[in-house]
């Protein structure tokens, strides 16, 4: 006689970064993640909190009126998403304690999803506040919790006080399990929380390979024209420590051996025109592009029709964006010292530059450039390297393994 069906796990992800109406690709990454636990029978509820935004703080940025655009619930892809509103200050002030503020203001939507879901277990990502209101529920609701940190806790959250350092140090004495997705944030965490150094695990962000299998039917977004030269791309935020204007210098110094080249920017953010100004300013109006915000699946056509991927960003804990860059099978420039030295290999499958060395970047830019035979032998090791082992579906085995692991503790 059959064995009794094993019961699914139950989870609830709390997540601040989710796709929104307003921006399709913010959290992309979270949400990869959890279609992948799906698929292989996890049950699953997301919860991604909202800062409150009624008038006037509505009115005062693009971002807030986005806000307060956001459905209570929504579904994407067959999964239930909450969009509970929570007390968030602009510029992150009084940051320290958001994650309690996130606890009050959302605990009521929980409670009513726990009613109908009695989950097992809280997977949050980023340790405050999410991580610390995480805690917080779980308690309530008799679960334990695990947190995934991306990188802004250590990059900018420890930094900005001891009261916020000393928030995320609570979170992880009480957390199952503390996920990393890089060596180097595992390196940074040990330094900043030595407690915590036995309990830090390294679980890499992926890739969705489905997708990577339709670019082939997939019309390029990257115009090529009679008199164009090579193409690079970039797909980012548009922020200073994305290194973008170190791309744009980088370029002008190529552009007498390259006369057509081009250089195209995907995504939007702070530096938009401060970018367009030096591209300007350099006389590179011609040779570089800016396409704005853009949903998933085009923005990597625009890299599948590129010849080479930079983004010379310093402060990169992973970097998603380049291993599906190095999935739709370019080369790509990176900065040493980051994440991304988990799966770049410098002469291999990509190229390593110092952080915000215009010369090495135009340097490491002109070798791919000129030898393309070499660029696309790399760019074909990158992609076997990423569908072999940087997938969402390898991810989730190793979060299962992982939740299982804190159920049974």
């Amino acid at each position: 006689m059959p064995g009794k069906e094993e019961r699914k796990v139950k989870v609830l992800i709390l997540s601040h970064m989710y796709p929104v109406t307003y921006n399709t690709v913010y959290g992309i990454f979270v949400h990869k993640q959890v279609k992948a636990l799906v698929n292989a029978g996890v049950e699953v509820r997301v919860v991604s909190p909202v800062p409150w935004a009624p008038w006037p703080l509505d009115t005062i940025s693009k971002k807030w009126r986005g806000y307060s655009e956001v459905p209570y619930r929504d579904e994407i892809d067959g999964i239930p998403v909450y969009y509970p509103r929570y007390l968030a200050y602009p510029r992150a002030w009084f940051f320290s304690s958001s994650g309690k503020r996130m606890y009050r203001w959302i605990k009521g939507t929980v409670g009513k999803i726990y009613k109908e879901f009695p989950f097992d277990l809280i997977h949050a990502h980023v340790a405050l506040p999410d991580g610390y209101a995480a805690s917080m529920l779980a308690e309530e609701h008799g679960c334990p919790f695990v947190v995934t940190i991306h990188g802004q806790d250590f990059f900018i959250t420890a930094l900005k006080a001891t009261s916020s350092r000393n928030a995320i140090a609570q979170v992880f004495k009480k957390s199952g399990a503390i996920m990393v997705v890089s060596r180097k944030l595992k390196d940074i965490g040990c330094s900043f929380f030595p407690k915590e150094k036995d309990n830090f695990l390294v679980v890499p962000n992926g890739v969705d390979p489905e997708i990577y299998e339709q670019l082939s039917g997939l019309e390029s977004q990257v115009e090529h024209k009679p008199n164009d030269g090579p193409h690079i791309v970039s797909v980012s935020y548009l922020i200073k420590r994305k290194g973008l204007d170190v791309n744009i210098r980088a370029i002008e110094k190529l552009r007498n051996k390259y006369p057509g080249i081009q250089y195209t920017v995907v995504g939007d953010g702070d530096q938009r025109d401060p970018l367009a100004k030096l591209s300007k300013d350099l006389g590179m109006e011609d040779h570089v592009q800016f396409v704005g915000r853009v949903d998933h699946k085009t923005a990597l056509s625009y890299m599948s029709g590129s010849d080479v991927f930079s983004l010379p960003s310093w402060n990169e804990a992973f970097g998603v964006v380049y291993i599906e860059a190095m999935a739709c099978g370019k080369p790509v420039v990176g900065c040493r010292g980051e994440g991304i030295e988990d799966f770049v290999e410098h002469g291999v499958n990509g190229m390593l530059v110092e952080p915000q060395n215009v010369d090495d970047l135009a340097e490491k830019l002109d070798h791919l450039l000129s030898h393309p035979e070499e660029a696309r032998e790399m760019g074909e090791k990158a992609r076997e390297l990423v569908l072999e082992t940087f997938t969402w579906n390898s991810n989730a085995k190793k979060m299962i393994s992982t939740y299982q692991q804190c159920l049974i503790s």
